[in-house]
């Protein structure tokens, strides 16, 4: 679906840049766009508003396309950039040997009654210094 919805965006890209560069500008652009290009089909005026008109329709298309895509796209995984840096491999800690019971973890009683040993006390950091304001 979005691979359709993509080519699909690609095309009324395209058309959206060829029915700009149509248009006349105030200097005379590529002049396609004027009464000499069509030829007796089409007044100057009338061309001016049917690529207006085909503009504002393209134009209403593309940002269709791209909301429809930015919604469907929402919920898939996020593939990364070639720019982002890889995440560290994860280190793991070998097992011990044997199967004997691991070192007990920190801040508690090595009689496993549970209770937690004491903190060591540490000395309270200084309050930050106040910055005067004007």
């Amino acid at each position: 679906m979005m691979t359709v919805l993509l080519v699909l965006h690609l095309f009324v890209t395209l058309a959206l840049i060829g029915v700009v560069l149509l248009q006349r500008s105030e200097g005379g652009g590529l002049g396609i766009g004027s009464s000499q290009g069509m030829g007796s089909f089409m007044t100057g005026r009338g061309t001016a508003n049917l690529l207006t008109r085909t503009t504002a329709i393209l134009a209403t298309l593309f940002m269709g396309l791209a909301l429809a895509m930015a919604l469907l796209g929402r919920g898939q995984s996020h593939r990364g950039s070639i720019l982002d840096v890889p995440p560290p491999p994860a280190s793991t800690a070998p097992a011990s040997p044997g199967g004997a019971p691991a070192a007990p973890a920190p801040g508690t009683t090595p009689g496993g009654t549970g209770g937690t040993a004491p903190a060591p006390s540490q000395p309270a950091a200084p309050p930050p210094a106040s910055v005067p304001t004007n």
